[in-house]
């Protein structure tokens, strides 16, 4: 019988190609954040990453230029995330709480910084890299912030309190005794965490004193400083 001619391949649409190419990144970037967060930077394999994504090493030079260009491209999805709840007229204990609430919601980024810290991995100690203190400090100046604690200090602090829940499960369990993945756990310690921040308040403005009368009326004066009302 003669054989039937084979058709010939048609190359994929310019829009399906596109279409690919994003998935096969967020593949590859979704598992890259998963071997990350559980080995770190130094420990994390690039076919570990490629088979969890399940697609070819080779796209991970092809996408990111390797393993490094995948950390760098986790990290600027992290800023374009950031700002989009990062947000300057939020008070400062809500604002905290939002950074709480992502950690519990992808503690992934936490561990990454975790190993980070633990490890000195992928860390750049250049001037550009100084934490942007500028928000805590127009804070301060607006009495949100007391003026005995250094911005620094509270920067550093904030960091600890988002992610000791992350980074120390166990003793959520021993402290609180509940699980650290529990709703009530998370409404218990973000209200905590709130009245702490509130705790680093500076003094407020004083209370507006109340208009008095042009001239003094003997006919008000004695209800005006009757026992029991409230004055102003």
């Amino acid at each position: 019988m003669p054989e039937t001619p084979k058709r010939p391949r048609r190359a994929p649409a310019p829009d399906a190609r596109k279409l690919d190419a994003e998935r096969s990144r967020r593949l590859l970037l979704e598992a890259a954040k998963d071997e990350f967060a559980s080995k770190g930077f130094a420990g994390a394999r690039v076919q570990d990453i490629a088979d969890r994504a399940g697609l070819n090493k080779q796209l991970i030079n092809y996408y990111f230029g390797g393993k490094e260009g995948l950390y760098v491209e986790l990290g600027r999805q992290w800023l374009a995330h950031e700002a989009t709840f990062n947000e300057s007229s939020a008070p400062l204990d809500d604002l905290v709480v939002r950074y709480l609430d992502e950690a519990f919601a992808d503690p992934r980024g936490t561990r990454l910084l975790i190993w980070r810290a633990l490890t000195d991995e992928a860390w750049s100690d250049g001037p550009e890299d100084r934490e942007d203190l500028s928000d805590l400090r127009r804070r301060q100046a607006a009495g949100e912030l007391a003026e005995e604690f250094e911005p620094e200090a509270v920067m550093l602090m904030c960091y600890a309190l988002v992610a000791a829940p992350v980074a120390m499960r166990h003793a959520v369990g021993r402290i609180y005794g509940l699980d650290p993945d529990s709703q009530e756990f998370r409404e218990r310690y973000a209200d905590q965490l709130r009245r702490v921040i509130r705790r680093m308040a500076g003094p407020g403005p004083g209370p507006a004193a109340p208009p008095g009368p042009a001239e003094s009326d003997p006919a008000t004066e004695p209800a005006r400083h009757a026992p029991g009302r409230a004055r102003g």
